[in-house]
């Protein structure tokens, strides 16, 4: 386990910087890709070329055939398969390094006087460095999920076509220098085909997390930018304007006020009248 050492801690690293889906994806490559691997594979395939047996004498033979049953060894291709996956990962560890590394840089010019009037606000990380996942960024994410969805299936699809899903005991060869189709047996088939359904399994239920994420995050970045806008932001250059009735106004001045004098008349008038009717109605009742 110390080989994975640092793979493992620049993998920890990406952790606070991807969905709650990539976390889960990211123990399951840990717990039960990279731990069984170096925990209890390594030693179930210890012996797979020692005691790899055929029913010949004939100088190799043996290690021709085993080169034929086996091009690569079940735990290197394992181990590259890890690779491969986790290196779309990686690069879009070092984008968003590089992203904090800039931003917090901004945070810095806009701490200094008369910083607010000449940068702009950080767009992808707050305070505490957390990572937004958007933009540029959601770009980079969605690119290394495709990729690593592609990687995942060319890998079972690769595994299938070399050497299948079940270790059968016994192995017919004919290659040369064999004088004859000969038999060649492998040690502890039984086990092997369990922890090679156990990795396939394994392998699927990443390439699922992979697919689940990538349409997570279309689905929230279509529900983001359908969401009608429910208020208008009020800003120094955009003030929020007040409601109050207006008086109707035209554009010619003239008329305005010829508008203005004829209701201030009417306005007295009906004050006038108002005053008269209430001196009549004391008159009458003295």
């Amino acid at each position: 386990m110390g080989d994975w050492g640092f793979l493992s801690t620049l993998l920890d690293k990406v952790q606070s910087h991807s969905t709650v889906i990539g976390k889960i994806w990211m123990s399951v490559l840990f717990l039960f890709r990279i731990m069984v691997l170096g925990a209890g594979a390594e030693n179930v395939w210890g012996d797979e070329q020692s005691d790899f047996t055929c029913n010949t004498q004939q100088p190799g033979c043996e290690n021709v055939c085993y080169d034929w049953t086996f091009p690569i060894s079940h735990i290197r291709f394992w181990v590259l398969q890890i690779i491969f996956v986790s290196t779309p990962t990686l690069i879009y560890l070092g984008h968003a390094m590089h992203i904090i590394h800039k931003e917090n840089k901004l945070r810095e010019k806009l701490s200094s006087p008369g910083g607010t009037r000449l940068y702009k606000q950080p767009k992808y990380t707050n305070e505490k460095g957390q990572v937004e996942i958007k933009g540029d960024l959601l770009g980079s994410y969605l690119t290394q999920l495709v990729v690593k969805i592609i990687i995942e299936a060319a890998f079972i699809v690769g595994q299938y076509y070399l050497y299948g899903f079940i270790m059968v005991p016994m192995f017919p060869c004919s290659q040369s220098p064999c004088p004859f189709t000969v038999e060649c047996y492998m040690s502890r088939p039984t086990e092997k085909t369990i922890f090679i359904i156990f990795m396939l399994v394994v392998a699927c239920v990443s390439l699922f997390l992979n697919v689940i994420e990538m349409f997570y995050l279309i689905c929230r970045r279509v529900r983001c930018r359908s969401r009608p806008n429910s208020h208008k932001i009020t800003s120094p250059e955009n003030p929020a304007s007040l409601s109050a009735p207006r008086w109707p106004t035209t554009d010619d001045p003239f008329k305005q006020n010829k508008m203005n004098l004829e209701q201030e008349r009417s306005q007295s008038t009906g004050g006038g009248l108002d005053g008269a009717k209430e001196e009549k109605r004391l008159l009458s009742d003295n």
